[in-house]
């Protein structure tokens, strides 16, 4: 199993879950509505610094991890406005 963490701004919420279902990813965990930092700067939520990021964790298994991130590169590709997505692999050596 891999552990496939996703991060985005909040406005995307809706278009990342399309992509999560297209992959039958339906088990996951997202914490909505938290502060960050991207290439275009501070999100926190306030009037300073407006928006929020969202972070998605899901186990994937092994076989859907690269259809899976190869839709969210597209996703991230298709407008500049997209480029704060990213997505991170790591090994889920044990899972209870």
């Amino acid at each position: 199993m891999k552990l496939v963490h996703v991060t985005f701004r909040f406005e995307y919420a809706d278009a990342i879950d399309r992509i999560l279902d297209a992959h039958d990813v339906t088990d996951f965990v997202r914490v909505s509505m938290v502060q960050g930092r991207d290439r275009d700067g501070k999100h926190y939520g306030n009037q300073v610094h407006p928006g929020n990021m969202v972070v998605v964790q899901a186990q994937v298994p092994p076989a859907r991890v690269d259809a899976l991130l190869e839709d969210l590169r597209r996703f991230r590709d298709a407008r500049p406005a997209h480029a704060h997505l990213r997505a991170l692999v790591l090994p889920a050596e044990r899972s209870l």
